[in-house]
């Protein structure tokens, strides 16, 4: 069965003895993934519906509109697809505004858990927060179990603790070019997606044609600038290839930081399709070279490299 998605909490028709939890989820790391299995096992045990409430906009975007500082894991289509791969039955999208951000952690619990969701079961992180000043927890929620005849079960700090993840440490290491630190703790390669768009068409004339992407979301985070081994996915099809972020210093004097993959052995006219690309070694930072020979002898070793590390053969 294939993953519901709800606009609000307002129309939640169908949903059986909801197995509820909570957050943002920015991200669905080693952390999360555990949160969320524990949720489908219990959901599965008692015959029940596995739920998700989370937020969008992000709640800091909202709060803090001056910090531009917000790097997103995963924009909300990634986040879906994820979870749908983790089993997860239904998420439920509560629009977050200035007037949602002042419901009190008993009016949280009373107006969207008990009211409109009708969870039975709250499955949570031990450290997790809720309602206006973050004065909900776990203990909170505990206290009002009987009244609103609801259980609360935790996930013990040892469980998310030995893990030792955090949504912080991902984008750490994507800001640091340790794409393997990165792909371990999300236990899958870092995504992103865009559109093919137009640019300067500089790469074919050195044997080295790129398709530039243009990423939808703004806050996506994008990784260190530098020169990557990716696996793309274009027209249905996957092929390997190399990408750069940057700013082309030997290009362009202009400061702009683009994205552009080379794909290997590709000769297909793919301008405004939709792109995904799987991130899975950082090569090298970003380089000048006072021509365009210089820069093609470089990226012959770097496709060199690449071929050899994804294991296809030289050309």
């Amino acid at each position: 069965m294939s993953m519901r998605i709800f606009d609000g909490v307002e129309n939640l028709e169908g949903l059986k003895n909801p197995v509820l939890t909570i957050g943002t989820f920015d991200g669905i790391h080693l952390g999360h993934q555990k949160i969320i299995k524990n949720l489908i096992l219990e959901a599965r045990l008692t015959n029940s519906d596995s739920v998700l409430l989370t937020f969008f906009p992000h709640p800091r975007m909202v709060l803090f509109p001056e910090d531009t500082n917000l790097q997103l894991i995963q924009t909300q289509e990634e986040k879906y697809n994820k979870l749908a791969e983790q089993g997860l039955q239904n998420i439920i999208v509560q629009a977050f505004s200035h007037e949602f951000a002042k419901l009190t952690a008993l009016e949280f619990i009373e107006e969207i858990i008990v009211k409109k969701i009708r969870a039975k079961k709250i499955i949570i992180g031990y450290d997790h927060q809720f309602g206006n000043s973050r004065e909900g927890n776990i203990h909170f929620l505990r206290e009002y179990s009987d009244k609103f005849g609801y259980e609360v079960i935790e996930i013990p700090a040892k469980e998310i603790d030995e893990i030792n993840v955090s949504s912080t440490k991902i984008r750490t290491a994507l800001n640091e070019g340790d794409i393997e630190t990165a792909n371990l703790f999300l236990n899958a390669a870092f995504e992103i997606n865009g559109t093919v768009v137009h640019g300067n068409e500089i790469g074919r004339s050195i044997d080295f044609p790129t398709a530039n992407i243009q990423i939808a979301d703004k806050n996506k985070i994008i990784p260190k600038n530098g020169v990557y081994a990716v696996k793309i996915l274009v027209n249905d099809k996957n092929y390997f290839g190399m990408l750069n972020i940057g700013t082309r210093p030997s290009i362009s004097k202009r400061l702009a930081k683009t994205i552009e993959v080379h794909i290997f052995d590709f000769s297909e006219e793919i301008y405004d399709l939709p792109i995904n690309i799987t991130f899975h070694k950082y090569i090298r930072e970003e380089k000048y070279f006072s021509n365009l020979e210089e820069l093609k002898s470089q990226l012959q070793l770097d496709a060199s490299f690449i071929r050899a590390f994804f294991e296809l053969p030289l050309v």
